[in-house]
């Protein structure tokens, strides 16, 4: 329900992180009710645990550009030289120092609320060290996509000038803590929010291959649980629909009338492709649980039940009880497309046979 649109939407994947850590067990997976950054504060004297936290995000520069031009200067004594480097400094100064006003504004010794700014763009050392004084955690450089996550996990509204600032732009979050695993960093946001529009799945592992493995087991999951949330229903799954397509297809077979009763037997048949492969990579003897499995689909149906196949030990069992499911788009698309792909081998092979006989 994280991720879950209130205006009826599609529901938008990218809303979840999923980001991988090579450290400890597999177990250790979890899912962190926010964002978790790549990354963390680049000043030692910056915070590494927050309580109670306002968050500024901002796609703001607050460090000393370079100007596009070339240009020389030439000064008549050094003060002059001081002046100038103080007037680049200052709109830089001026951002950094209304970001500070805004803190002083929400976080008092009363309320014990603590700040962090977390800025797409980068945050130079004076600035970092300006912010770090007032016990203010920075991070430079976040990701697009994490800015547009962690408006939604936290709420507030990314911001792209430092002006005119008020507590309503800024977002919330119960807790903020910095890890380092190694030589890298992650930040941890959580939000205050009992379940955040936007989170974040941690997959933890000893080596790269498990990682990979839950990686694919977890997309393959998120868009399942989509589809079935959009289609607004299942289907029974371990074999049982194509089973019972296959009994029906071959009833409907009787009554079809010439050349095309070959092609509705060749259809049914090939829907067994799919419990077929389930028994033979379950190591069972696959006519022997096929046989068992449309025997006891002939009496499920006459119940209005499904008959699947138990992958442990080849016998049948009911899909619906045990929760095994298939999507209905992915059938649909499956039953759709099976005979369009058919008809165009078969289209494929007269031709080849007009080529050779011309």
């Amino acid at each position: 329900t994280a991720i879950i649109p209130e205006d009826g939407s599609p529901i938008d994947l990218h809303m979840v992180e999923v980001m991988h850590m090579r450290h400890r067990l597999n177990t250790d997976t979890k899912c962190i009710n926010g964002i978790v950054l790549d990354h963390g504060g680049r000043n030692d004297g910056m915070p590494k645990y927050l309580e109670n936290v306002y968050l500024l995000t901002c796609n703001v520069s607050l460090e000393y550009e370079k100007s596009e031009l070339t240009a020389g200067f030439y000064y008549k004594d050094p003060s002059k030289k001081a002046e100038m480097a103080a007037a680049e400094r200052k709109s830089t100064d001026e951002r950094c120092r209304h970001i500070i006003e805004l803190k002083n504004q929400v976080c008092t010794k009363e309320n014990g609320c603590t700040f962090v700014v977390i800025n797409q763009k980068g945050i130079d050392p004076i600035a970092l060290e300006m912010l770090s004084r007032e016990g203010i955690l920075a991070l430079r450089r976040a990701k697009r996509r994490n800015m547009e996550r962690l408006v939604l996990a936290c709420g507030g509204e990314a911001i792209n000038s430092t002006e005119n600032m008020s507590v309503d732009i800024l977002g919330r979050a119960s807790r903020v803590t910095e890890e380092q695993i190694g030589d890298d960093k992650y930040t941890y946001v959580e939000s205050t929010q009992k379940v955040a529009k936007s989170v974040t799945l941690l997959i933890k592992g000893p080596d790269e291959h498990t990682i990979n493995q839950i990686k694919d087991a977890i997309r393959d999951g998120l868009r399942a649980v989509k589809n079935a949330y959009e289609d607004n229903c299942v289907i029974a799954g371990a074999g049982a629909l194509e089973v019972a397509c296959n009994s029906h297809l071959m009833q409907f077979a009787d009554t079809v009338v010439g050349k095309q009763k070959i092609g509705v037997r060749a259809f049914a048949e090939g829907l067994l492709v799919i419990p077929k492969t389930l028994a033979e990579n379950s190591g069972l003897d696959v006519q022997e649980a096929l046989i068992t499995l449309q025997e006891a689909n002939t009496e499920a149906r006459k119940s209005g039940k499904w008959a699947g196949m138990n992958l442990f030990d080849g016998k049948t069992i009911d899909p619906v009880a045990a929760g095994i499911f298939d999507n209905f788009a992915v059938k649909k698309s499956l039953l759709e497309s099976c005979g369009i792909i058919a008809a165009q081998l078969l289209l494929v092979d007269e031709i080849m046979k007009a080529g050779r006989r011309g």
